[in-house]
């Protein structure tokens, strides 16, 4: 599903725009993880982060919808695109992009986060199922850069079939080929999980030391899922991410602040 221009949508420069960014999503788990990161980081303290407040409830497509012409006024918008709830908002993204188009990588950076192709664990052992995937996201948003987050990628038979009344359930439920290494954890969730490894209140030390420890997790679902691409597993989870194609990859959470606070550089 591709952008269609919002003739209604004022698409002229916006020269006042702040060290705020808006957050978009229905998640309210991926929306306390991007938010506490964001916010906790001592480059960050003093910006302003923006989410919707009906986080996983049907008012939440409304609301974002509504928040379109407020992005004018922040300097990185963080969209969350996974597959399940893109249906929904994609009218509402086309707006915010459409208000933003003029100064999109210059004065204002889209940051992408979501799952990958439909079909990527049942595809065989090649990672060249996200070439058509990038370049689709690529047409709509124009993004800095695109965060692939392991936690909301569910294979199609762990995704049911929603009525009307239940499309805005969000799984807390942890990708059952990620559950394996996290036994140790009783009743494993995503928001546990997540929550483990922000580390929030944590030093500087224990933070590096978890994520080291979701980096090798990562790391060994990579190698087994793809052993042709060993070579450039390192470059995967590096700051630079992996080129597929023409477009650049990363892994969420791995330098997603960094990347935020050097965004927000750019655009000021």
């Amino acid at each position: 599903m591709h952008h269609v221009e919002d003739p209604k949508v004022d698409i002229l420069s916006h020269g006042r725009r702040k060290n705020s960014a808006h957050i978009l999503t229905l998640d309210k788990v991926l929306a306390e993880d991007v938010y506490t990161r964001l916010h906790s980081n001592e480059q960050m303290k003093s910006f302003e982060f923006i989410l919707p407040k009906n986080l996983g409830r049907k008012e939440g497509v409304e609301e974002i919808d509504a928040m379109a012409p407020d992005t004018v006024r922040s300097r990185i918008i963080i969209i969350d695109v996974r597959t399940s709830t893109l249906t929904w908002l994609q009218q509402a993204y086309n707006k915010v992009v459409g208000y933003n188009r003029r100064d999109l990588n210059t004065s204002v950076f889209n940051v992408l986060i979501g799952d990958g192709p439909v079909n990527l664990f049942q595809n065989g052992n090649s990672m060249d199922m996200f070439v058509s995937h990038l370049a689709s996201l690529r047409v709509d948003y124009t993004p800095a850069a695109f965060f692939f987050d392991p936690f909301i990628h569910y294979e199609p038979d762990e995704i049911p079939r929603m009525g009307a009344e239940q499309q805005f359930h969000i799984s807390d439920k942890v990708p059952k080929r990620l559950l394996p290494y996290f036994t140790g954890h009783s009743e494993p969730t995503v928001s546990k999980i997540r929550k483990f490894f922000r580390a929030e209140g944590k030093s500087e030390k224990d933070k590096q030391k978890r994520l080291k420890v979701l980096r090798s997790v990562f790391e060994q679902r990579v190698k087994k899922q793809f052993p042709n691409h060993i070579q450039k597993l390192e470059q995967l989870m590096s700051k630079e991410g992996i080129q597929i194609s023409t477009e650049n990859m990363h892994v969420y959470p791995m330098y997603f602040e960094d990347w935020i606070y050097e965004l927000f550089v750019k655009a000021s």
